[in-house]
């Protein structure tokens, strides 16, 4: 493959893994085991025809947009302000949980004050450098991603090598509990904001667009599946909601203080990259000012955070269902529309994609309607 290729899957992995990783561990034994490990690769597959779909509406139209253009284009005023509001939740819940899983992290290492005061100092640091607006921070996820792959195969390889690890810990599955992962797993693999700037990558060689986003979308599968199968493995019921903040108690104090330094450093890069993009989108787009901006922008989630949202989980969770969900939905009505009115031929067309955006827009849905019902207390 040529290097442009490489580079466009690169793009997409770095988009998608991110500090998400951190809660599959968790979720997927809470789900037990195997009924988590299927909803991965259910909800993966679901992503990746989700990333072709955006593809093929991107090959399908003239001209470089984002997702919202392309909402606006294909569905109409309505369909961009939906595809706002899907990422308005979907950061400022990251936000908020990368505000939540930091103090935890830095608790974890220093064990001394307590996780809400590392919180609020990682809060002001934070909120310091979006006012600044660091450029350089919202272009490391190409860099980032190799980090968190590089952390995932160190972890996962001193996990097997334990004489702790317990296959026993991977064998329960119940179907019922199939919806319990889904929020926090279709957190961690959102990404599709990136297919559009792949077709920038391979503007000399759109036809590999699809191979491209086939890598690119089945790899974090793998190792989301391995990093699962480690962590759970090595420590069963001692498991914790950002997975390395428990590996100390049978991996040993080195890698505890390795694993949650990086989790800190995948949390802040994508604090500052979402914050950083959430402060222009107001300023750009809504225009409104600066100072106001960075305001609506990092208050809101300190809000959120001193009300009582304290649930790293939960609060990826809520933003993986509603967010990832609304993306889902808006997709495949857009690809649907695109295919009525291309303005150009594009390089690969999903085939059966009236049946396959179906079922996936049945699955967005049932993940929302689980997600409501839980939040209401009914399951």
């Amino acid at each position: 493959m040529k290097k442009e290729v490489f580079e466009a899957i690169a793009l997409l992995m770095g988009t998608v893994i991110g500090a998400g990783v951190l809660g599959i561990p968790y979720i997927v034994y809470k789900a037990g085991f195997l009924t988590g490990l299927l909803a991965l690769v259910l909800l993966g597959a679901a992503v990746l025809f989700m990333n072709l779909f955006v593809g093929e509406i991107v090959l399908s139209t003239k001209g470089n947009h984002q997702l919202t253009g392309y909402a606006e284009k294909y569905l109409g005023k309505k369909g961009k302000t939906l595809m706002m509001l899907s990422m308005f939740i979907g950061i400022y819940g990251a936000l908020t949980a990368y505000l939540i899983g930091v103090g935890e992290s830095l608790y974890a290492i220093f064990n001394v004050f307590s996780p809400l005061v590392f919180s609020l100092i990682f809060f002001v640091v934070m909120a310091f450098l979006v006012f600044k607006g660091l450029k350089w921070i919202s272009e490391s996820e190409l860099w980032l991603a190799g980090s968190v792959i590089v952390l995932i195969l160190v972890i996962s390889v001193f996990a097997f090598m334990s004489s702790d690890y317990n296959l026993t810990n991977l064998k329960d599955f119940n179907l019922f509990k199939i919806f319990i992962p889904y929020g926090v797993i279709l957190f961690a693999f959102l990404g599709s904001a990136a297919v559009p700037e792949m077709r920038e990558e391979l503007r000399k060689n759109q036809k590999m667009m699809k191979r491209a986003i086939l890598i690119g979308s089945l790899i974090p599968i793998v190792l989301y599946g391995l990093f699962a199968a480690a962590v759970i493995g090595v420590s069963g019921g001692g498991i914790t909601e950002i997975a390395t903040v428990g590996l100390g108690q049978v991996l040993g104090e080195k890698i505890v203080i390795f694993a949650n330094l990086f989790a800190i450093f995948a949390m802040t890069t994508s604090f500052l990259a979402l914050g950083l993009a959430l402060k222009e989108l107001f300023n750009y787009d809504y225009k409104v000012n600066k100072n106001l901006s960075w305001g609506l922008t990092v208050f809101v989630p300190l809000i959120l955070f001193l009300l009582g949202v304290k649930s790293f989980i939960s609060t990826i969770g809520i933003a993986g269902s509603f967010a990832g969900g609304l993306d889902g939905i808006l997709v495949v009505l857009m690809l649907w529309k695109a295919k009525k009115l291309k303005e150009r031929k594009p390089e690969y067309t999903v085939k059966y994609s009236k049946v396959i955006g179906t079922v996936l827009i049945v699955v967005f849905v049932l993940g929302i309607l689980y997600q409501v019902l839980n939040l209401v207390g009914f399951i």
